[in-house]
């Protein structure tokens, strides 16, 4: 980030202008090209590539990178991550790289398994939320090698530059110290965690320079497999794959997974790999709308938009009371086909068509009502298909969700066109480390289910249905937009209004990631317990009390939060007339840097 000196009139003039658009932060534009993700070390690193000559694609397996590296509370190498690839001229792709349950993850398994040290007995989640046996296999890794192999323009030791001088060192911001001093007494349980994180057996203090040596060692090691090796860039990539997932890395990974009770093994982390995956997409008001597939939770997005397509929205107003409640009521139905119908496509048999079509929306439509917030999980009539019979309870209990840290965000455009987003997450706080390895493993098997006959029941070889979503929007062919953000279950949702921000409401970038923002608990939630929280909204204080009353009298169950306390935090990327125009949420540190 860039800082000028100026004098006090101008910022006096400045601060005047903030206030008058009611924005937090500036705007930032460019024509040319845009990096957006969580920190300055991985915009950096991604307007590296750019500056070097290096395509979206490039830019963007750099910053992912780099936020393995900087931003290990939220993200880490051993992850997870979908990504929307569309270069110019070409059809969007998808790449799946999240990883597979290992073999012995069984549903009979965690039915059965011993309480971990951290866990009540009686209160412990069938899949624990934190710790080894809820790993699944590394995916984000092959994810990004698969995008720099297809798309990319240059060798993994350029793009992997940046995160091999960060992890060497790097001053440690405020959240990720913060997070390693939450969970020390957890991350103790591992002695090479707390190796890893703790400097001479403390954490380390904010801002200070914080040095990771395994991880360091270990994407040297990566850089060095493809320098070593002959042929064309492609096959380099490809050696770099092989010694990551069927060489010495694996191996270690595999090894140290078995000694110390867990369940992966050297043959899971071989089949573990990415792929290309079929893009969802779906039209609203001449927009298309285009998610990774019902392996996310990215198709909500688009079931939201076909029911609100039947609403004049813009008359109703922004944020009022008749707005919040269509809307929240829209986000209900969608979330509970989640819950309902979601999983892994390879395995499962998801009614995708019927879920996406315009009959369907119309017929759910109907069961918004304009007098009455909904207090039951209502998904669609299809088929017989097992429900998720957790008890109702509110959130809250000690046992809840404590550890879960969540995701970060990527988003790039160049000059050429070409746009990459991507959402990566999974091996966050309190991570186990693999050994020497400096690889976190991820506890993305949390998000499986045991329910017999259920899409997302656990498998072996099988993917969770991850909460993970970036989004691109086209215009006429075209990319109008990039955005993704990190939030667990409240991602699409946020994304939701933040779309409907721009698309009904005509509000630039900036603006519409900042507007006030509804969160609703109205669903079966996507980690450790599962538990569903009817008709709970949560409303920023910005949010005009006149609406927050209208919904408590259509019997919403209204929270009160902080002025900018919803979870997530997306990165949006408008490309309209010439002008790349990026918004960076203020509720969490978002960065952006265009020119």
């Amino acid at each position: 980030m860039i800082r000028r000196r100026v004098t006090a009139p101008l910022l006096l003039l400045a601060a005047a202008a903030l206030q008058a658009q009611q924005l937090m932060h500036w705007p930032v534009r460019g024509s040319r090209e845009m990096v957006g993700a969580a920190n300055n070390f991985e915009v950096e690193a991604g307007f590296r590539m750019l500056s070097a000559g290096g395509n979206a694609v490039d830019a963007g397996v750099a910053a992912t990178l780099a936020a393995a590296a900087t931003e290990q509370a939220r993200f880490g190498l051993g992850g997870e991550m979908p990504l929307i690839v569309k270069m110019k001229g070409k059809p969007a792709r998808i790449i799946s790289g999240v990883g597979i349950a290992p073999r012995l993850a069984t549903p009979e398994y965690y039915s059965t398994r011993p309480p971990q040290p951290w866990e009540d007995a009686r209160r412990m989640s069938p899949i624990p939320a934190i710790g080894i046996l809820a790993a699944i296999t590394p995916g984000v890794f092959d994810g990004l090698l698969l995008a720099l192999e297809t798309h990319g323009t240059m060798s993994f030791a350029q793009v992997v530059a940046p995160a091999i001088e960060y992890a060497e060192g790097f001053p440690i911001g405020e959240e990720y110290a913060g997070f390693i001093r939450t969970h020390q007494r957890v991350l103790s349980l591992w002695p090479d965690s707390a190796a890893y994180f703790f400097v001479n057996g403390e954490p380390p203090r904010t801002g200070s320079l914080f040095r990771q040596p395994a991880l360091a060692r270990t994407l040297r090691e990566l850089a060095a497999v493809e320098k070593k090796s002959r042929g064309k860039r492609e096959k380099k990539i490809a050696a770099v794959r092989d010694y990551f997932y069927k060489g010495p890395i694996a191996k270690r990974i595999a090894a140290f997974s078995e000694k110390n009770g867990g369940l992966i093994r050297y043959e899971d982390i071989a089949a573990g790999r990415a792929s290309f995956d079929e893009p969802v997409a779906g039209e609203y008001r001449g927009y298309t709308i285009v998610k990774p597939g019902f392996w996310t939770q990215g198709p909500v997005l688009i079931q939201a938009l076909k029911l609100l397509e039947g609403y004049d929205l813009r008359s109703m107003g922004h944020n009022s009371a008749p707005y919040l409640h269509t809307v929240v009521e829209a986000v209900k139905l969608a979330f509970a086909d989640r819950d309902r119908y979601y999983g892994d496509p390879k395995f499962s048999r998801i009614p995708s068509e019927t879920l996406l079509s315009a009959e369907y929306a119309a017929t759910r439509r109907r069961q918004i009502d304009p007098a009455h917030a909904s207090m039951d999980h209502r998904p669609g009539s299809i088929a017989t298909v097992a429900a998720l019979p957790v008890p109702v309870r509110l959130r809250g209990n000690p046992a809840d969700n404590v550890y879960a840290s969540d995701t970060t965000c990527v988003n790039v455009v160049d000059r050429w066109g070409n746009v990459f987003s991507a959402t990566p997450s999974g091996a966050w706080l309190p991570s186990v480390i693999a050994g020497d390895t400096g690889i976190p493993l991820s506890t993305r098997g949390q998000s499986f289910v045991l329910t017999e006959g259920h899409a997302n029941r656990i498998a072996p070889g099988k993917r969770p249905r991850v909460t993970l979503s970036p989004t691109l929007v086209l215009k006429d062919g075209e990319p109008l937009l990039i955005m993704s953000t990190p939030g667990g279950d409240n991602q699409d949702q946020a994304m939701l209004q933040v779309l409907l921000n721009v698309i009904d409401f005509q509000m630039g970038a900036q603006q519409a990631v900042e507007a006030p923002r509804f969160q609703t608990e109205h669903f079966y939630n996507s980690f450790a317990t599962h538990e569903f929280v009817p008709g709970r909204v949560s409303l920023e204080r910005r949010i005009e009390p006149s609406a927050a009353e209208g919904l408590r009298a259509l019997g919403h169950q209204i929270d009160m939060r902080s002025e900018w306390s919803n979870a997530s935090a997306p990165v949006l990327i408008l490309m309209k007339d010439g002008v790349i125009d990026g918004g960076a949420d203020p509720r969490r540190g978002r960065f952006l840097f265009g020119r």
